[in-house]
């Protein structure tokens, strides 16, 4: 697997760095951010729509990333979608 670096939240320094990467072989955005709190995982798990089950699986994860990265995960949709990339 071969990631594409898109970007990191400008405001990393912390300790933290929320991250957005494109998968291009698998044709996937690959995102780090942070773990919520209980209580934002907690409504998300209680959400219900057709098709979405109740709950948050194990094999997946409810991940926060700040607005101030939302032009990153433009740029990896874009990135992403690209026919001539394989």
């Amino acid at each position: 697997m071969d990631l594409q670096f898109i970007g990191i939240d400008p405001n990393t320094g912390d300790g933290e760095s929320p991250t957005v990467w494109v998968d291009q072989q698998a044709k996937e955005l690959v995102l780090q951010g942070w773990k919520p709190g209980p209580e934002l995982e907690a409504e998300c798990a209680r959400f219900e729509v057709p098709g979405h089950a109740v709950g948050v699986p194990d094999h997946e994860a409810v991940i926060r990333i700040p607005a101030r990265m939302v032009h990153m995960i433009r740029e990896a949709c874009d990135a992403v979608e690209r026919p001539d990339v394989p």
